[in-house]
């Protein structure tokens, strides 16, 4: 049972009998009772001659994922199952963040028929959607009270992460494909492997030279070597406290996901096979086994629900798990922050590890341009102890970068924006050297 808004002036009203009444001899006390009798039997009228809420069924609609930024539409169909006409107010329970509208949805559904409603969403934030009820409320013939029951109708999506660097694929491709076709290398490296023969031209390097196929030939042959396929990448995203900090509109975790979906959509294009790993102590979600162009809906659908822990990332266990992915990875990629002396000395440590001569490790790192700008402020006092935090955090963080280097790593650092492409660059330039 529930009442409108319409009740509380039916109560109001009863001020003016009361007065009236009461200075004409009759007993405040009576009359008040009297009223009070007279507006509960209105609204229980109303109750009763409401119809059931429980004579609808009700079927969801809702795709099983989605873009994050992109509206969602659902639909709710109300089937009437009662023998009299149903004219129902509904409303979704959807989270908050869902984006649903908060209005109640007007439906009038006669006998045997039914009604579909469509339910816009427009998502504020990636991972599990749900709803588990939907309310109905069926108003009485006064217009006083009427019926109210929660019906179970669970329903669920999936917002995927948006994958807004996507934009930079395309270009980074075409320097791919330029890498493995017209621009052979001429000199080979620990990640190539032979690709033609040509004639010698003047500028070509002559370490390149087959001195055999020349014998056999009337003109200077020369090998070219291309970068070697089937390669591994191994991606290790790091969801402990540190990925929790908001940089920008968004958190770490959110940007590492962009560069991790850059550089794996990238690596798919060129042969080589990509392992993801999501972990802090225990792993959040894991991508393997999986090429082509099943690699990208693999990745969104797996990283969707994972959420940054506030708690300090195993890196000892994290490398191990990295290791079983790929017993020889060639690039190990680890989307971390890394920017305090205190929280990253475990890390450094255990960095040391990982890095031998058919590996390259390269820590990428998520930084807030914001800061730098912050450091180079003047003004008040309060503006001056700022700047002065922030150049310490900056040169803490270069500190750091140095370490790694130390460790064997490569250390790349920069705005959300700027470290996706960054990366997929590092990984070209790779292939171009012959290292991967």
């Amino acid at each position: 049972m529930y009442v409108t808004g319409r009740f509380p002036l039916l109560v109001a009203i009863g001020v003016v009998p009361l007065v009236l009444l009461s200075a004409a001899g009759f007993g405040a006390w009576t009359v008040l009772g009297g009223w009070v009798l007279f507006i509960a039997l209105v609204a229980a009228v109303d109750v009763v001659a409401a119809p059931s809420p429980g004579s609808l069924r009700l079927s969801r609609d809702v795709p099983a994922r989605a873009k994050l930024g992109d509206e969602v539409i659902t639909r709710l169909q109300l089937i009437n199952t009662g023998e009299r006409t149903v004219r129902a107010r509904v409303r979704d329970a959807w989270q908050p963040t869902a984006g649903a509208s908060a209005a109640r949805l007007r439906a009038s559904v006669p006998p045997r028929e039914s009604r579909t409603l469509t339910i816009p969403l427009l998502p504020r934030r990636r991972g599990e959607l749900r709803s588990e009820f939907v309310t109905i409320r069926v108003l009485g013939p006064f217009g006083f009270a009427g019926r109210q029951r929660s019906i179970p109708a669970p329903g669920a999506v999936r917002i995927l992460p948006p994958f807004r660097a996507r934009r930079h694929l395309a270009s980074r491709v075409q320097r791919l494909r330029e890498l493995d076709g017209s621009t052979s290398l001429q000199v080979r490296g620990q990640g190539t492997e032979f690709d033609s023969m040509r004639e010698y031209v003047r500028g070509d390097d002559v370490r390149s030279i087959d001195w055999r196929a020349t014998a056999r030939s009337t003109s200077t042959m020369l090998r070219t070597w291309r970068p070697e396929r089937d390669r591994h990448v191994t991606i290790i995203i790091d969801t402990g406290r540190t990925a929790a900090a908001r940089v920008g509109d968004e958190t770490r975790l959110d940007a590492t996901f962009e560069a991790a979906m850059l550089l794996a959509a990238l690596a798919s294009r060129a042969g080589d096979h990509v392992h993801v790993l999501a972990y802090d102590r225990v792993v959040r979600a894991r991508v393997t086994g999986v090429d082509g162009a099943r690699l990208l809906p693999a990745m969104t659908d797996a990283l969707a629900p994972v959420e940054a822990q506030l708690i300090d990332t195993d890196w000892d266990h994290a490398f191990g798990e990295a290791r079983r992915l790929a017993r020889r990875p060639s690039l190990v990629v680890i989307l971390t922050a890394q920017e305090s002396l205190s929280s990253s000395r475990d890390f450094v440590t255990r960095l040391q590890g990982l890095p031998d001569a058919s590996t390259t490790v390269l820590v990428g790192t998520v930084t807030d341009a914001a800061l730098a700008e912050t450091a180079r402020s003047d003004g008040s006092v309060t503006d001056l102890y700022r700047a002065a935090s922030a150049e310490a955090t900056v040169r803490d963080a270069e500190i750091v970068a140095h370490a790694m280097r130390r460790a064997g790593a490569e250390a790349v650092s920069d705005t959300p924006e700027q470290l996706p492409p960054r990366i997929a660059d590092r990984y070209l330039q790779l292939k171009k050297a012959g290292k991967l």
